[in-house]
Parts: C-alpha cells; structure tokens; sequence
C-alpha cells in the first residue's frame, strides 16, 4: 500500500510533548486556533481569572466614582449615581485589559510551545 500524498506529516516529536502534559493532540490544536483566530476559550484558568479581575476592577472603580461624586459637589450627582457610573466604567476596562493580559500571554506561551 502506498503513502496517502495528501495526508499532512504528523510531527511525533510535539505530539509526543503535548500527550506528556496531559493534552490530547485535538486539545492542543484546539488552544491554538482559538488562541490566535477565532474562538471560545475553554481554559478554566483564564475565564477564572478574567472573572475575578472585572469584579475587582468593578469594585474598585465604582467605590472610586462614589468618592468622586460625594466630593465634587459642582456634579449635582449623587454618591450612588457616581457608582454606578463607575461600575460600569470599572466593567469595560477590566474587561478590555484582562483580555489584552490573557491575549499577550498565551501569545507568549505558545511561542514557547506550551500549548496548555
């Protein structure tokens, strides 16, 4: 029987890596494209640690738009409006830098070829 031309050459040697990490070949090639093109992020770290980095930036800006109206009384806004407001702007921002940190860092870890 010959060898099929049209069937990719499977790299053993990373194949090999990856199985002694505890990542299927699938799983790995998995991570990669929804790393750099498109796709949800399954990874149980990363979505742990962008949910706990938006609350706490929600926390912190909303407690800071709530000193922020109660000490600047030219606003005509009261100290729970100035929260909220915050909170929302403390949303966006931790949503927006936490994804950037993540996007970096595995950018990173598979240049590394960790593809965990």
């Amino acid at each position: 029987m010959t060898e099929n031309p049209f069937q990719p050459p499977v790299d053993t040697a990373n194949a090999n890596k990856d199985e002694a990490q505890g990542l299927t070949t699938s799983r790995a090639t998995y991570n990669v494209v929804t790393d750099t093109v498109t796709g949800v992020n399954v990874r149980w770290s990363d979505n742990k640690f962008q949910a706990v980095f938006v609350f706490i930036s929600i926390i912190v800006a909303a407690s800071l738009g709530a000193l922020l109206a109660a000490i600047n009384t030219q606003w005509n806004l009261p100290w729970y409006g100035g929260a909220l407001i915050g909170s929302f702007a403390g949303l966006v921002i931790g949503i927006f830098a936490s994804g950037i940190f993540l996007m970096f860092y595995r950018t990173a870890r598979h240049l590394k070829g960790k593809h965990d």
